[in-house]
């Protein structure tokens, strides 16, 4: 199905089972342990043997020995994969570096080898008697020293150079000239990388965790040299992945290769020191900001550049690309550049691009608004615009944030806040309130379903697509159910298999509208199908109540199918409505925050965020994406980082006791408000992603907060209280 004219009624509009609060139906078996995730396929094949992955302990240089003859020795132990002997490898369309380094290597904690055993701790114990002598060379780690040289990325992200830009800010009366800093920051997510690979003569069966599973085969034949067609890859729980999953990784290469050497099907976990450097990261950026405004306010120049590093084939990530849309403004100019650093893989972390960008822009708008003495909240909506900055022809398709930054102000009582920074007290506690806006685009990606229809009237729906614990199972059931007029109860969700139709994968928060368009389209064509059985006419019928009905006839839905099983299958294929609209979602954020005017302490005291992104197709799991998303963005404010060696060129704190993540202590009260919107430019469902909206601002309205509280303007993530122990206000 082609979508290339805005949606106007459908059977969607019925609004019986989508958009109503309605718990995860695979909820029961997540907290019964019956849900089984990549590592836990115990009982699908007998004789598994373990495999231990060994990573590179240089950043960069060649492995000039390996002496596996003890761990050869070693008990129980039946193969060792190294490059010497994996055969050749080729390298897929998503990797930076290869999955398997040697001689050569690339990154530190770059796999260098697996050991295979019959048990965990043989392959453990063994993979430390392994003897590996390394040439170290010089790398580069400091982005700051490599600045200077960074490259535009055309691919990713081209220049925008639209108008005067350094006429218009040297003419502007109020400006606005800062940098900022974001850290590398890690995925951190709670099941590891793992995977078991199972060969039956040349076909190839991987359950792995995973987010795109098309992707992920076609790079896992190409790196194995393989025909795609004799991959199979099932992944139908993923205990999180916020983009660090969208990719083939080192667990599903090795033991693939583990298996294929041991002739066993073997199983591959990533140890948790081992993931931080072995895996991708959202890279740190630089981004400085230039704002030329008016004396009442209206902007008249924008420039946000950044830079960040990677791998030589690495990409750029779009930190700056806010500001070609957010606000108004006839002259700007929006650059990235990307500089060659012999660090792990830099790549996609939930909100790629967004979420540090705005952690910068928002600040600096905040920053900006101070200048010119005007409410952080009304500065915004003066520089609001309907239509793209640089192509004043193409409209928004929908933009609804002056509602949000109202409704956001009016719920939070942004009236109580102290105009005037460091005035606010409650005892020893300086108190401030900091907003900030929230903005996603809104991603369109090819999706495919496929549905059945039984002699018991259950409807099956079976997709490749993924659920890392966003609720994917559940709003493809209730779009199902909405379309064939059935209970909830009465459709099956069966996801994550490459044996299904390719969907759009979970990932840049496209996967709850393009997935569910795509079981729309799916069932369009079961519906055309029941009603020829039934001898009616589609465009007549109305599927509802586990019924058909045309006129005076009413059959039960159960009844086409008694001469046997009907099965639909279709995609959605977005043609060129995103070329005449832009589309995007919107949000605010509204935080409240007390520091402690002795020590520095920061607490988050109530958060807020009011989102506008298209038709909220389950309440209940959406509101828990964006207090999730929320709670990332306090962790990226005040805490996560990783910290890079720049001498030998590794994230030192490379588990999750140094890594530090937000904790339930650390969060308070969160109040998420979705605006009654549906955007029929997007989708059939007339939605749009939510997932990645709730993070991104909500940095910014923290640091915004914090400067409220104290008078402090801290400019480099995260906000620790080293930063601001030497500038707190004297104590009364």
């Amino acid at each position: 199905m082609k979508f290339d004219t805005p949606a106007t009624t459908n059977p969607i509009d019925q609004l019986q089972v989508v958009g109503k609060a309605t718990p995860r139906i695979e909820g029961p078996l997540k907290t019964t342990g019956t849900a089984h995730y990549a590592y836990e396929h115990h009982d699908v094949l007998p004789n598994q043997a373990y495999g231990v992955v060994i990573g590179s302990a240089i950043a960069k240089g060649r492995i000039a020995s390996m002496n596996l003859e003890a761990a050869e020795a070693a008990p129980g132990v039946l193969a060792i994969v190294t490059a010497a002997n994996a055969g050749k490898l080729g390298k897929g369309k998503y990797n930076t570096a290869k999955l398997l380094g040697g001689p050569e290597i690339q990154h530190y904690h770059q796999a260098v080898a697996l050991v295979v055993a019959d048990t965990f701790e043989q392959a453990r114990t063994a993979a430390q008697m392994i003897d590996i002598r390394y040439e170290r060379a010089e790398g580069v780690f400091d982005l700051a020293a490599t600045r200077e040289s960074g490259k535009e990325d055309k691919e990713q992200m081209a220049d925008t150079l639209h108008g005067d830009f350094e006429g218009a800010f040297a003419a502007a009366p109020v400006q606005l000239d800062a940098t900022y800093t974001t850290p590398d920051q890690s995925h951190a997510m709670m099941e590891p990388f793992a995977s078991m690979a199972a060969w039956d003569g040349d076909k190839l069966t991987l359950w792995t965790s995973n987010q795109m599973i098309d992707w992920s085969v076609t790079d896992l034949a190409t790196t194995l040299g393989i025909a795609k067609q004799n991959v199979r890859l099932i992944s139908p729980y993923i205990g999180g992945g916020f983009g660090g999953k969208l990719f083939l990784r080192a667990d599903a290469v090795l033991a693939a290769l583990g298996a294929r050497m041991a002739k066993r099907p073997v199983k591959v976990a990533l140890a948790r020191p081992l993931m931080f450097n072995n895996s991708t990261h959202r890279p740190a950026t630089i981004q400085r900001i230039r704002i030329g405004c008016t004396a009442d306010g209206k902007i008249t120049a924008t420039a946000h550049e950044g830079w960040n590093g990677g791998l030589p084939d690495g990409k750029v990530e779009l930190a700056a690309q806010p500001s070609k849309l957010l606000y108004a403004g006839e002259n700007r100019r929006v650059t990235m550049r990307l500089s060659t650093l012999d660090l792990p893989e830099g790549n996609a972390m939930r909100a790629p691009g967004e979420a540090p960008g705005m952690m910068a822009l928002e600040i600096a708008m905040d920053e900006m608004a101070h200048k010119l003495k005007i409410d952080p909240v009304e500065f915004r909506i003066l520089n609001d615009t309907q239509v793209d900055p640089v192509d004043p022809k193409r409209p928004f398709s929908q933009r609804h944030l002056t509602e949000c930054l109202r409704t956001g102000a009016e719920r939070f009582g942004w009236n109580k806040r102290a105009a005037q920074p460091g005035t606010q007290r409650e005892g020893r506690w300086l108190i401030g309130m900091g907003m900030a806006v929230a903005f996603r685009n809104n991603l369109l990606v090819k999706s495919g379903a496929r549905v059945r229809l039984n002699q018991q009237g259950i409807v099956t729906v079976e997709t490749d697509m993924t659920d890392i614990g966003t609720g994917s199972y559940t709003i493809i059931g209730q779009t199902a159910a909405e379309m064939m007029g059935v209970s909830l109860d009465k459709v099956v969700v069966r996801l994550g298999d490459s044996s299904f139709p390719v969907s759009s994968g979970s990932g840049g928060q496209f996967g709850g509208n393009c997935s569910t368009a795509g079981v729309y389209a799916a069932c369009v064509k079961l519906r055309e199908a029941v009603a020829q059985r039934l001898g009616v006419s589609v465009d007549d019928a109305t599927f509802a109540g586990g019924e058909v009905r045309s006129g005076d006839k009413r059959v039960p839905l159960q009844d086409a199918a008694q001469a046997g099983e009907l099965v639909a299958e279709d995609s959605i294929e977005f043609a060129q409505l995103s070329k005449k609209f832009q589309q995007s979602t919107f949000g605010a954020h509204f935080v409240e925050v007390a520091v402690d005017s002795a020590t520095g302490e920061t607490r988050v005291r109530r958060m807020l965020a009011v989102c506008a992104a298209g038709r909220i197709l389950n309440p209940t799991s959406a509101r828990s994406q964006v207090i999730g998303a929320m709670t990332m963005g306090v962790g990226a404010a005040l805490m996560e980082e990783l910290a890079v060696d720049k001498r030998l060129g590794f994230f030192v704190n490379h588990d999750l006791a140094g890594y530090e993540v937000p904790v339930h202590a650390d969060i308070p009260h969160q109040e998420v408000i979705f605006l009654d919107e549906t955007d029929p430019v997007s989708s059939p469902m007339k939605a749009k992603g939510v997932g990645e909206l709730g993070i991104c601002g909500v940095s910014a309205a923290i640091a915004n907060a914090i400067y409220n509280a104290t008078g402090i303007r801290v400019r480099e993530y995260p906000i620790t209280l080293d930063k601001m122990l030497d500038r707190l206000p004297p104590m009364i």
